[in-house]
């Protein structure tokens, strides 16, 4: 077996998974204002950034290679409807459309949620302390459409609601937005890998309660698989599983029993805990970060979503492997 490991371009030459730029999407943060990029304390190389910031930080991803971008919105000002969220005006939706008209050729995903939006860091409206479903589809389709209205090439519903695939679809397509695909977060664990995002990221750390009414239990996986069977038969263009590297095996599954396009998410408590290391001179940023790239594809991720997106893509074009 050793004998076409001898040499890199013999271990090149039967590998078995290729990374490319091609394969990763960046996770962008939009805030109000105007000249802003500001450091997001737990996610190096990570900004806050104002819609003409964010347009120049498009810029750099393109011509990295990158194809595409998923954007996440700061409102002005959070409220329990989560009224901006779907505002023609809002944070999100200004920043589609000046990356669309401004950086021809990438691909613009917007988040939908409403936790960034309300005052409680929940996914939805809440009464009584519980989410409440249906009454959060309603907005969450106008989210939808305002994304599609201000340009996005795709909408990625990101709150595990159930439904939320066939209202989104049938909003669009009632609205004319036929071509609008939906990346689905199919399988979307209660995490405590997300907090980095919550506390720095969007600033949405729920103020009661948890999420685990709505965010899968992490001790299951055959649910995860009717979780993506019923996106998929609502209309789901891209199935995601999230996190990444803790779930490997749901990855792998996913792959295996659905044979259509499959995003894997990196998140922020994953790429803030490499980076620690690194800092620690535990492991080298290169190293580390490609091999986690690698076991993505190996475990069948056709698409990666990371913060280390750009990182990645620079180490791939000195040769990285």
């Amino acid at each position: 077996m050793r004998r076409l490991r001898r040499t890199p371009e013999l271990r090149s030459i039967v590998r078995e998974n290729m990374l490319s730029v091609e394969d990763f999407i960046v996770p962008l943060f939009a805030v109000p204002g105007s000249g802003i990029k500001r450091d997001i304390e737990t996610l190096p190389g990570n900004y806050h950034l104002s819609v003409d910031a964010l347009v120049e930080e498009a810029k750099e991803i393109r011509d990295l290679g990158i194809k595409a971008v998923l954007l996440f919105g700061i409102p002005r000002q959070k409220s329990e409807n989560a009224d901006e969220s779907y505002s023609p005006d809002g944070t999100t939706q200004q920043a589609i459309e000046a990356v669309k008209k401004q950086v021809p050729g990438l691909i613009v995903i917007g988040d939908i949620c409403l936790c960034e939006y309300t005052p409680h860091g929940h996914c939805g409206i809440m009464e009584n302390g519980y989410l409440q479903n249906d009454k959060s589809l309603e907005i969450i389709a106008k989210i939808a459409a305002s994304h599609a209205a201000a340009g996005a090439d795709m909408v990625a519903p990101s709150a595990m609601l159930d439904g939320q695939i066939q209202t989104i679809r049938s909003s669009l397509d009632t609205k004319g937005f036929v071509t609008t695909a939906i990346m689905a977060y199919s399988v979307k664990y209660s995490s405590c890998l997300f907090n980095p995002f919550f506390k720095h990221g969007t600033k949405s750390v729920v103020s009661f309660g948890d999420k685990k009414t709505h965010q899968m239990d992490y001790f299951n996986a055959d649910e995860a698989m009717r979780e993506i069977a019923l996106d998929v038969g609502e209309g789901a263009d891209i199935i995601m599983v999230k996190p990444g590297l803790f779930y490997l095996d749901i990855l792998r599954r996913a792959k295996n029993e659905y044979p259509m396009p499959l995003a894997v998410y990196n998140v922020s408590g994953e790429y803030a805990m490499l980076h620690a290391a690194v800092a620690k001179g535990i492991f080298d940023l290169k190293t580390i970060l490609m091999e986690t790239m690698a076991c993505f594809k190996r475990a069948g991720a056709d698409l990666i979503i990371s913060y280390g997106a750009k990182e990645a893509a620079r180490f791939l074009s000195e040769g990285g492997s």
